[in-house]
């Protein structure tokens, strides 16, 4: 797993590890695919979750009451043929993930690879 760069970074994770750990494992399983796929990526706080950037930001996660969301900036442009993205918004589209096996369940690698490159 990438070292953490951004102390605000470390400082939300830790806090989410004491408070809620199946969140938790959930930001971190998403910080984890985003890393795999794109080892150059940079992240920091901001709207209360992680966002993550290469040349412009792509995504974040954000921990909430219920469940953990990624949220793509440019989803509605997604190949997503099982229909899992949620949203309805101009651009963004999101996954909300309330467990770990959601993670793979809800294919967030295969979306996280389309998210800083589609067209």
């Amino acid at each position: 797993m990438k070292e953490y760069t951004n102390k605000g970074v470390q400082a939300f994770i830790e806090k989410l590890g004491s408070t809620d750990p199946i969140k938790h494992q959930i930001v971190e399983a998403s910080r984890k695919l985003v890393f795999e796929n794109f080892p150059k990526a940079a992240e920091r706080m901001m709207y209360g979750g992680i966002l993550f950037s290469l040349d412009e930001d792509f995504g974040g996660v954000f921990a909430y009451k219920n469940h953990v969301s990624f949220e793509f900036s440019i989803g509605f442009k997604f190949s997503d043929p099982d229909h899992l993205l949620e949203g309805k918004g101009q651009f963004r589209r999101h996954l909300k993930m309330k467990t770990l096996q959601e993670v793979e369940t809800k294919m967030l690698d295969f979306f996280v690879k389309q998210a800083p490159i589609v067209d």
